[in-house]
């Protein structure tokens, strides 16, 4: 199966969302090749909010192009079988976190937002960090920091708190 089919299968078994979720499978069905970084129309995107349960805290990166305090996530790349792979790779990669595993049930949301590549349509998955888990920051950030849930809503735009209202919801 290709990323592509991996992609159109999660989302159509993805239940919430209903109007979102299928713009992303419009997305898809007008564009061949919406999950790469080259659909200049917008691309699918795959995310992971890292938590440690036990803390009470999320890892956040403070994103060297946007500037933000965002969750890990980016481009697929075509290495990545599924979406929940590209997450966890992603997740994996700017946390310095090994050993992550995705929250069981699939996406926890859907999130599209305008970058200065084009728009990301990102499939948000949470990822739980291993009982002492060490962070390391990746080339791609400025600053990486774990935060407690309630010190999220200060630092973090409203998709980061919705994503993280999301995964505390499934916990």
């Amino acid at each position: 199966m290709s990323l592509y089919d991996d992609a159109v299968l999660v989302l159509k078994g993805y239940e919430d969302q209903a109007e979102l979720r299928q713009a992303y499978l419009d997305h898809l069905a007008a564009h061949p090749d919406g999950l790469w970084k080259a659909c200049g129309d917008g691309h699918i995107t795959a995310s992971a909010l890292v938590i440690d349960p036990e803390r009470g805290r999320v890892l956040l990166t403070l994103h060297k192009k946007m500037r933000m305090w965002l969750q890990m996530g980016g481009h697929c790349e075509p290495g990545d079988a599924t979406l929940s792979g590209a997450a966890l790779r992603e997740g994996s990669e700017e946390s310095g976190i090994e050993g992550l595993a995705l929250l069981a049930g699939g996406p926890v949301r859907l999130d599209r937002h305008h970058t200065p590549c084009a728009w990301h349509l990102d499939v948000q998955y949470a990822a739980i960090a291993p009982p002492g888990a060490v962070a390391a920051i990746s080339d791609e950030s400025l600053d990486l920091r774990w935060f407690a849930y309630d010190e999220v809503a200060g630092v973090a735009d409203e998709s980061v708190v919705r994503l993280l209202e999301a995964t505390r919801a499934r916990l």
